[in-house]
């Protein structure tokens, strides 16, 4: 499937989630009602994929996660802030760079519309 159509699915079934449970909660309870939603729709989803940064020859873990990586293309990054700022869309873009993937969505889900909490990462390799 087309990581487009990937995208356009993850944003479907993150707006199914909102819809359900409103703003308001932990980032945590909406990274797995948005995984549960995607594997019933039929989806690969892996969570929390630990992201190690490579410096020269020597691989560092930071702690760093990928919220969620769909079909093995898209990540997500989720959220659930009072207001994203431009390190958030930092972040996500690293997380792409890092892991040589090419789309990312980074999902706020502390707004009253999903569609004002949705960000589309691309990185242009």
């Amino acid at each position: 499937m087309d990581p487009n159509e990937i995208s356009g699915q993850i944003v479907d079934a993150a707006i199914r989630v909102h819809k359900a449970l409103g703003p308001g909660l932990l980032e945590n309870v909406y990274r797995a009602c948005l995984a549960h939603e995607l594997q019933s729709r039929g989806f690969s989803v892996r969570t929390e994929i630990p992201m190690p940064v490579t410096y020269g020859d020597i691989r560092i873990d930071l702690g760093y996660r990928i919220d969620m990586l769909v079909e093995g293309t898209v990540i997500v990054e989720l959220k659930a802030l009072e207001k994203v700022i431009p390190v958030h869309e930092a972040q996500a873009l690293t997380y792409l760079k890092l892991s040589g993937h090419r789309l990312g969505l980074l999902l706020n889900f502390n707004v009253p519309y999903l569609r004002e909490g949705i960000r589309r990462i691309v990185n242009n390799l």
